[in-house]
């Protein structure tokens, strides 16, 4: 298809199965590629050896492109008297679950920012496309990857962050509109973020760059897909749609309140990880709404603790403390194999 997405990583569709950290797995991206798409892992909550397993087992199933998405947060400024304050809030719900909080915050995730190692697991694996979230590499980084022949897209929330990306020499700009569902990619998550819908952010940068600009947030369905290519999309990039495919890793809670009346609403929450996602609105978001910001430690510290409770949580029965990220469309998420859904949406975006 005359698309630059679909050119550029010869491609049959112009879709991206978005990454979606613990969400996404191997057997997704795999048949997300292999019905002509473009599937997608992440390698963000990993170590290096880790990610090259997941890399490999990936390219194990599937000889068509794949997408290794990876995290650019800042690196954590730590705040010892922030973080115990944060513990001691949290001590009353875990003894309601019969648990204790961590003695201490963790940083759980690494960024690639930096990330020597992970930068040489990327390069041995020689993914067709590696992309970024929450903010850049840097530009050695960059032109390393470049240099293997792999195509790079990284998210933007802003006109600013596009103009970086473009300025970065990357590839793709994935617009990330308000309705999409887990992280903003937002480069400064203290910073002004404007929410702009997928509709407007796609046409606002499509004005200042260059660049081909991949839509993500509330596409849903191929009505969606048309619209956004209308727009002047080189693709689309849909995340909750894929969530309830067998191939996924979603559990079993997770998959019944994405299949409930629950799904109908969604919120931003920051308390989870440190960071705004958006969430069907569950016990955490009740908990934590009026918490300030200020009050809570940056991401993936706070992670560390919102995973503990969930797990404390799930263990006595109460599955409302998962971080079940999903975007505003979630209740048109469907159930089938992502390959049939594949198929779905591209009859349904022909049709359209």
């Amino acid at each position: 298809m005359n698309y630059p997405l679909c050119q550029k990583l010869n491609l049959t569709y112009p879709i991206i199965q978005a990454p979606m950290a613990g969400v996404s797995t191997p057997e997704l991206a795999a048949a997300v590629s292999n019905s002509g798409a473009l599937g997608s892992i992440s390698v963000g909550a990993s170590t290096p050896q880790q990610a090259e397993m997941m890399i490999r087992k990936t390219r194990a199933l599937t000889s068509a492109p794949i997408n290794v998405n990876v995290f650019c947060h800042a690196p954590v400024q730590r705040d010892p008297q922030l973080e115990q304050a944060w513990i001691a809030r949290f001590q009353p719900v875990f003894a309601r679950y019969e648990a204790t909080p961590p003695d201490a915050l963790s940083e759980i995730y690494q960024t690639f920012v930096d990330n020597e190692a992970m930068l040489e697991v990327l390069l041995a694996t020689a993914p067709a496309a590696v992309s970024f979230h929450f903010g850049l590499p840097s530009a050695a980084f960059v032109q390393r990857l470049k240099g293997r022949g792999i195509i790079t897209l990284a998210s933007a929330t802003s006109m600013r962050e596009a103009q970086a990306i473009e300025a970065a020499d990357i590839d793709f700009i994935v617009a990330q509109g308000i309705e999409a569902g887990g992280h903003r990619g937002i480069f400064q998550p203290a910073g002004d973020d404007q929410q702009l819908s997928t509709f407007t952010l796609l046409q606002a940068i499509r004005q200042i760059s260059r660049l081909p600009v991949i839509a993500a947030g509330g596409v849903m369905d191929g009505a969606g897909i048309a619209a956004m290519l209308k727009l002047g999309a080189a693709g689309v990039q849909p995340g909750t749609a894929f969530i309830l495919c067998p191939e996924s890793a979603a559990n079993a809670a997770y998959r019944q309140a994405l299949k409930s009346e629950q799904a109908n609403s969604t919120e931003m929450i920051a308390a989870i990880s440190g960071r705004s996602a958006r969430c069907l609105t569950n016990d955490f978001c009740h908990l934590t709404r009026e918490f300030a910001q200020e009050s809570i430690p940056p991401y993936p510290l706070t992670y560390a603790l919102g995973k503990a409770l969930a797990a404390a949580a799930a263990a006595k029965g109460a599955q409302g403390f998962g971080a079940q990220w999903a975007g505003q469309g979630a209740a048109l998420a469907r159930e089938m194999p992502a390959s049939e859904l594949v198929n779905r949406l591209v009859a349904e975006w022909q049709a359209a």
